[in-house]
């Protein structure tokens, strides 16, 4: 598997281009009653699921699994990689981009097209967006990455993170967030069947619709960087992990939300403890 690497909020790309009863305090909800919000009018009935603890001490672990830090409650890993023993288990999943250079994974219908055929990419991370129009199409890809979902409960992750929520602003207006929400909505029912919590990546514009899309809790990156941490708390109050890649961003994000939020500065890369290039600090 590829390794993910992070930072695709939007802002940041123009500007630079368990075992959950160990867990004090776990919040079981369902899709229609998610931190007090409704979930998607027309989601099937959910399981119970577990939203992670807020303010806990947080890992980023995509670019390569390794024993957490002392004190960490928390930690994201790619769906490939299995979840940590003891703690709050996040599966990454690049939901709306092909992995780079794996375009022959999907259907042809499946990626993103111009009216001339050819693919459209993201510019940043080369990666083929997925084509998520029509209905028709977001049952197809849904397909995939449920899937994918699937295979993250399966191996007992307590929530899931659907990656590049934003691709829709890489699109060249042929996607919409209309259609972003419409398909999101899809994971986050078939997520909630699964028992698993489901985290709104970056996107700081579409947080007042988690209603309607059923998203659980939010995974920010640099909304310290860009002062914009305060636009996820405003609709998912304290369940909001944030990651930082600077200095700058880490010191904002502690200075403004240390004391409510999870925060975590990692290395752009997010490579493994004891591989060249690794950071990890907290507030």
């Amino acid at each position: 598997m590829n390794t993910f690497l992070p930072g695709r909020s939007a802002r940041r790309l123009a500007a630079v281009a368990a075992t959950t009863a160990a867990i004090a305090g776990s919040l079981f909800l369902t899709s229609s009653a998610s931190a007090g919000t409704a979930g998607p009018a027309n989601a099937p009935k959910s399981a119970a699921v577990t939203l992670p603890p807020t303010h806990a001490n947080f890992d980023y672990q995509i670019g390569g699994a390794y024993t957490p830090p002392t004190g960490v409650k928390v930690v994201t890993r790619d769906h490939s990689a299995t979840p940590a023993p003891g703690l709050y288990n996040i599966c990454y999943v690049n939901a709306f981009q092909a992995q780079k250079g794996a375009e022959g994974d999907w259907k042809p219908g499946e990626l993103l097209r111009r009216d001339d055929g050819t693919v459209v990419y993201d510019g940043k991370w080369k990666e083929a967006l997925l084509d998520i129009r029509t209905p028709e199409k977001r049952t197809s890809v849904a397909a995939k990455v449920n899937a994918l979902i699937d295979e993250c409960a399966g191996k007992g992750f307590q929530a899931v993170e659907p990656d590049n929520y934003d691709s829709y602003t890489r699109s060249e207006d042929l996607i919409t967030a209309e259609n972003a929400k419409a398909f999101v909505t899809l994971l986050s029912a078939h997520a909630h069947q699964r028992g698993l919590a489901i985290a709104q990546k970056n996107t700081s514009e579409l947080a007042p619709d988690r209603a309607s899309t059923g998203l659980d809790f939010a995974v920010a990156e640099e909304c310290g960087q860009w002062n914009e941490c305060g636009e996820y708390t405003k609709s998912f109050g304290n369940n909001v992990i944030v990651i930082e890649y600077t200095a700058k961003g880490l010191n904002t994000a502690c200075s403004q939300w240390g004391g409510k939020l999870s925060v975590v500065r990692r290395d752009l890369n997010v490579v493994p403890a004891g591989s060249s290039g690794y950071l990890r600090k907290t507030c």
